[in-house]
């Protein structure tokens, strides 16, 4: 039986962005930070996040049906950490401005995409949400922070890649010497 502290011992080792999913609820931005974010599909241009059935932000975004994704940067980690508390005025001291939707892009933001929302599915203890893109932009275009061994990281602190053999072929197989 995998246990939840071996899972997230083990997956922590994936790195993942570190991104706001905000919206408007009335006139008042509400959001939260998610380290899930993937873009899914070129046709139609689709992302995908996770966002846990115990957020209580994630039902009033969608009940709005459309939010904006804001990728932070490499020094933007204080504002995941504001964005994925409970209970306060997340948005108290985060400047941020409106995508076309009116929806809130962080400012500093290496880039951002306007979603309408799509769908959500049951995942476990999470529910899987996905944006159909409306509009999309780069920010600042800076390294993004990333979410690594349970932690805030940047890119550049992460081990140097090794080269791909002549062949451009890597995986498991390739290190170990087999062949299939």
């Amino acid at each position: 039986m995998v246990t939840a502290e071996r899972f997230r011992q083990v997956l922590g080792h994936v790195p993942t962005s570190v991104t706001v999913v905000a919206g408007l609820v009335g006139d008042r931005p509400t959001g939260l930070s998610v380290g899930t974010f993937v873009p899914v599909s070129l046709e139609p241009p689709l992302v995908g996040f996770f966002v846990a059935r115990s957020s209580t932000s994630w039902p009033e975004i969608s009940r709005a049906g459309s939010f904006c994704v804001s990728v932070l940067g490499a020094g933007q980690a204080a504002v995941s950490a504001r964005l994925a508390i409970t209970g306060a005025d997340k948005f108290d001291g985060i400047r941020w401005e409106p995508a076309p939707s009116g929806h809130p892009v962080i400012a500093g933001s290496v880039a951002w995409i306007d979603c309408q929302l799509e769908e959500e599915q049951p995942a476990g203890d999470h529910v899987l949400v996905l944006g159909r893109v409306a509009e999309l932009g780069v920010g600042t275009g800076s390294t993004p922070l990333l979410h690594h061994r349970g932690g805030y990281r940047r890119a550049e602190d992460l081990d140097p890649a090794t080269e791909l053999p002549p062949d451009g072929q890597a995986g498991p197989d390739r290190a170990s010497g087999s062949r299939p």
